[in-house]
């Protein structure tokens, strides 16, 4: 992590208010929309987003989740996300702190834990961390959507800032990811170096 969590969460809480507006990229909106289909949760799903930001991806889920649990480290985000359910009537979102490495989940059932363009702030091994952190929720499905390299990186691409991002391989996602029980499902590549994973567990 190039930053700390608390120079990420404060850069965060200071662009919140124009945040929504600032991501238009057909990118990351393909990302979200991927995010959310193969998510999919049903009535009895219990969905963790990680990274929620303004809840795009927690707001879009929850009319079809039993419930939706939202962490940033962002209070600032956090905020604009409150705003936007209470004003589409969304009840089942619950916004608080947390991180990838500590979710601030203790005594939840996960069914599904979503993430999108947030865990590229995290270092190769800190996300590692925070893969064997979510496969030890029990989620029988992680979909993550992220700046990631699909081939050799290129700096000059507007996906990403060297100097607070350092996103991942694919190949190393994967190899976490299986490393820690998940099976890939799915690779969406949207962009070479934007995509969605999909990883799951088979009889959890």
């Amino acid at each position: 992590m190039k930053k700390t969590i608390e120079e990420h969460a404060d850069r965060f809480s200071e662009i919140a208010g124009d945040y929504d507006d600032s991501q238009d990229s057909d990118e990351y909106r393909a990302c979200v929309s991927l995010v959310v289909e193969h998510a999919d949760p049903t009535a009895d799903d219990t969905v963790l987003d990680l990274g929620t930001g303004t809840g795009a991806i927690a707001l879009a889920l929850a009319p079809n989740a039993k419930r939706v649990i939202a962490r940033d480290i962002s209070k600032g985000m956090m905020d604009e996300g409150q705003k936007k359910a209470e004003a589409n009537g969304l009840d089942n979102v619950e916004f608080g702190e947390g991180r990838f490495r500590e979710p601030n989940v203790d005594g939840e059932d996960i069914d599904i834990v979503v993430s999108n363009f947030a865990m590229h702030h995290l270092s190769d091994e800190e996300k590692r961390e925070a893969i064997e952190v979510i496969a030890g929720l029990g989620p029988r499905k992680f979909v993550l959507g992220d700046v990631m390299f699909f081939g050799t990186p290129d700096p000059d691409e507007p996906f990403y800032s060297p100097d607070v991002d350092d996103p991942s391989t694919v190949g190393h996602l994967a190899d976490v990811l299986t490393d820690n029980g998940f099976s890939l499902t799915a690779v969406e590549r949207v962009h070479e170096q934007v995509g969605v994973l999909v990883a799951e567990r088979y009889g959890e």
